[in-house]
């Protein structure tokens, strides 16, 4: 007979650790913010590019960017005027990968 609790202790991480990862993946859930990383994976974008690309008003992207920045999901960097977004690291493109092929499998 199996200890379930000792199994459970040696792979579910600790509750903080719970609770951040799922606020990580929440903010997956919006499909406007969802467009805007998959829109990043081809590489930098400013705001007045995604707005156009996705037909929204620039105040909704920069909103969303802004959540997205927060996550570490995306990073900017400024080009004279200009504030050019990009994925965060190689992570990110990795779990879109991961999502996309997922739904392909599904479909």
């Amino acid at each position: 007979m199996h200890d379930d609790s000792h199994i459970q202790s040696l792979t579910l991480p600790p509750e903080e650790a719970i609770v951040d990862i799922a606020d990580f993946f929440k903010v997956f859930g919006d499909p406007t913010r969802l467009k805007i990383l998959f829109l990043l994976e081809a590489g930098e974008r400013g705001v007045s590019s995604i707005s156009e690309e996705l037909g929204m008003q620039q105040s909704t992207i920069s909103q969303q960017l802004k959540l997205l920045r927060a996550s570490r999901l995306v990073r900017f960097r400024k080009d004279g005027r200009s504030v050019l977004y990009r994925l965060d690291d190689e992570h990110i493109h990795d779990i879109l990968a991961l999502g996309k092929e997922h739904w392909e499998e599904l479909a």
